[in-house]
């Protein structure tokens, strides 16, 4: 299984990251999980500069696909040479939003009448795109996912784990990253807010 993560320039390091550490808590042989970016190096909202693991094209034959959010995203959407490299198909994929990720989802034409999890900040442009927000955490609908919020990162993580992998895998990725003391609080509050979602 692949899981790519689209990071584009201006990127928000919890959302890329957080997910990128708690994917990676499945130790499978055929389990990998890329940062893509159409660039070889893209810099973060504070300054972090990363190199990518996978170009953008490469991200379109991934298993699951999750949208990070950042500074720059109205930028992305507008930049028709940029989505044109995107072709994304949730009859074979799962893909999920991240905060401000919700507005490339809206612009590939994903969404078709879902509602969406977004930021406090990105709320109002992807109502202006045409897309009903939720006041929650995280929502999916078949293999289309969003999470609004950086620290509901790892609800959008979780729903990915527990799809391609099972719950078990979900709720003990989980269980390694909470903190001491706070584990299985942690796993029941996600684990309460994606297995909705789970049926599907």
């Amino acid at each position: 299984m692949h899981i790519a993560i689209l990071t584009f320039d201006a990127f928000n390091e919890l959302d890329s990251l957080i997910a990128l550490g708690l994917l990676n808590q499945v130790k499978q042989p055929d389990w990998r999980v890329s940062i893509a970016a159409p660039t070889t190096t893209i810099r973060s909202m504070n300054g972090v500069v990363m190199e990518r693991q996978i170009p953008l094209e490469q991200a379109v034959e991934a298993d699951a696909v999750l949208i990070g959010s950042g500074m720059k995203t109205r930028d992305v959407v507008a930049d028709d040479s940029l989505m044109a490299r995107l072709t994304l198909d949730p009859a074979r994929q799962l893909i999920g939003s991240q905060c401000s990720g919700a507005l490339l989802l809206a612009r590939l034409g994903l969404l078709d009448r879902l509602p969406v999890c977004t930021d406090l900040t990105t709320k109002p442009w992807v109502e202006e795109a045409g897309a009903r927000v939720l006041e929650q955490p995280f929502f999916a609908e078949g293999n289309i996912a969003s999470a609004g919020g950086c620290l509901a990162s790892h609800y959008l993580a979780a729903w990915v784990i527990a799809r391609l992998a099972g719950t078990e895998a979900a709720e003990s990725a989980i269980h390694y990253v909470a903190p001491v003391g706070e584990k299985q609080a942690y796993v029941e509050r996600a684990m309460a807010h994606i297995r909705p979602y789970l049926a599907d």
